[in-house]
């Protein structure tokens, strides 16, 4: 049988008796990866192996994505009989060249031969039919997986995963989603922990267009083929940062500015039951990102700020959004509210009770209540 696939699991198996939790959670994201592809899956002695697959790239496209798999490997299974493990690997090497080596494991202790003896055995049959093909157990080319179990699985080729925790393992938390390309990164990072992803975005309507709300729409989308599904909170931003602009020193509209997206986004966390934030800010990249600005901006927060990024520097940061797929969306010509009413010269080392001061010239409060009351509820699916 040729249309199975192997899926290996990485640091759940340091868990303890708890492990089960886990493994269980990332068989269900998996079943949910490949829900209509028409393929089972099926979990047996710590192993997870999807069958009856119809496009098998398809399906290593879609699983490789789910947080908590740790590589994929297309299996040939066979009957647990030497004849039958000699011919599909010598069928599987032949198209082969360079050096090899076999790597048997013997789960299942009842079949005759020990793992060294299956080694010695196929390693022979694979050098007598295959003479383009050589021995190097230190340093193979190619590395001939041999796996007895309730059946006989060959593989090969091993394809690397995302790795991480299965989404949800680890709780809730709400990302602060931009148009950016640091935002969706962070989200990414935060979530390969096993981590549920809300999103709150500010929207500037008319400073800022539909098609950059749509934007940040699409970022969410794309984060959510790794994360699973997303609820966003669109929070209309513009008769806040209206006043602040009218009525507080332009120096220090920025932090400002910052202030109140936390202070809104830990309440609808704590409505959205989510125990962190989650930012894309790193340290100084742009004048709120200063350490001053940060403890400004944590000091109106009373959950954990996650930062993931925070000792990344951008050209890291655009490594990364190329590598999760975020970042041609991200580079779109749409501004975000973070860019309008921007100050000249913005305070790099602000003091919090100066802000605090600055703070009293607006209704801060029933600024922040109208805006959380008029919050657009998006609910995001891969």
């Amino acid at each position: 049988m040729r249309n199975v696939l192997l899926v290996r699991m990485g640091e759940i198996f340091l868990k303890g008796d708890n492990r089960m939790f886990f493994i269980k959670a990332l068989v269900r994201h998996i079943k949910k990866a490949v829900e209509g592809t028409g393929c089972s899956v099926e979990l047996t002695q710590g192993r997870i192996f999807l069958r009856d697959i119809t496009d098998m790239e398809d399906v290593i496209r879609r699983v490789t994505r789910v947080f908590g798999v740790h590589s994929v490997s297309p299996v040939v299974q066979c009957e647990k009989d030497m004849d039958a493990i000699c011919r599909e690997a010598v069928e599987m090497m032949k198209s082969l060249s360079g050096t090899f080596k076999c790597a048997a494991r013997r789960a299942d202790k009842r079949f005759p031969l020990d793992s060294m003896q299956i080694n010695e055995e196929v390693g022979y049959q694979v050098l007598t039919a295959c003479p383009q093909l050589k021995v190097d157990v230190h340093k193979p080319q190619h590395e001939l997986n041999i796996e007895v179990r309730e059946n006989a699985y060959l593989y090969v080729e091993k394809i690397p995963a995302v790795g991480g925790m299965p989404v949800g393992t680890n709780g809730k938390a709400m990302l602060l989603l931009s148009g950016g390309i640091d935002s969706p990164v962070a989200g990414y990072m935060i979530a390969k922990r096993g981590v549920q992803l809300n999103c709150i975005h500010y929207h500037s309507f008319p400073f800022t267009s539909e098609q950059a709300k749509q934007k940040v729409v699409d970022l969410a989308r794309q984060l959510s083929a790794y994360a699973g599904p997303i609820r966003m909170y669109v929070v209309p931003f513009t008769e806040l940062q209206q006043e602040l602009y009218q009525k507080c020193p332009e120096s220090q509209l920025t932090i400002l500015m910052r202030r109140y997206m936390m202070r809104i986004a830990n309440r609808v966390a704590h409505r959205a039951n989510c125990s962190a934030l989650i930012t894309g800010e790193s340290i100084g990249q742009v004048a709120s990102q200063t350490m001053d600005g940060l403890c400004c901006t944590n000091a109106v927060c009373d959950m954990p700020v996650f930062r993931p990024l925070i000792g990344f520097d951008k050209t890291e940061i655009m490594d990364y959004a190329e590598k999760i797929g975020t970042y041609q969306t991200s580079i779109l010509p749409y501004e975000d509210c973070c860019t309008i009413f921007t100050p000249k010269h913005p305070q790099t080392k602000p003091r919090a009770e100066q802000l605090a001061e600055s703070e009293k010239l607006i209704d801060g409060e029933g600024l922040m209540q109208r805006a959380i009351e008029g919050i657009e509820i998006i609910n995001i699916m891969p």
